[in-house]
């Protein structure tokens, strides 16, 4: 049986996406593997052994282009509203709080927030499949 271990994104500022990564999620550097062209970078936190991996192309000065192919990271949190507004505070621009309910049956509660590279990340609230 396979294992999600993580998920690689492209940055163009490593400091700049730890302190997000960080100050959002409660993400700290795992592991930092530096080699001549690129650098890799391991984010992760006690909640799950999943990992961002972030890949850093050295000598890169312009944003990436994320095209019409990615969708999203997600993320579960315990208290949604108390972190919707953690993250307003932090500066975070998180979207508005959405109430996803089709025919009247809560799917889940979630917004979005941007990282600096402009990869979205769906924080949802810890409920129903999503706890």
């Amino acid at each position: 049986m396979a294992k999600a271990i993580h998920s690689m994104i492209r940055v163009l500022d490593e400091a700049r996406s730890v302190a997000f990564y960080r100050t959002a999620f409660g993400l700290e550097v795992a592991d930092r593997l530096d080699f001549d062209d690129f650098t890799l970078v391991y984010m992760s936190n006690a909640e799950s052994e999943f990992e961002v991996e972030f890949t850093v192309n050295k000598g890169r000065t312009e944003p990436y282009d994320l095209g019409d192919g990615y969708g999203h990271l997600a993320v579960s949190v315990e208290d949604l509203d108390a972190e919707h507004a953690r993250f307003e505070r932090e500066g975070l621009a998180p979207r508005k709080l959405v109430e996803f309910a089709p025919g009247g049956t809560l799917v889940g509660r979630f917004f979005f927030v941007a990282d600096p590279d402009g990869y979205q990340i769906e924080v949802l609230e810890r409920s129903g499949r999503f706890k």
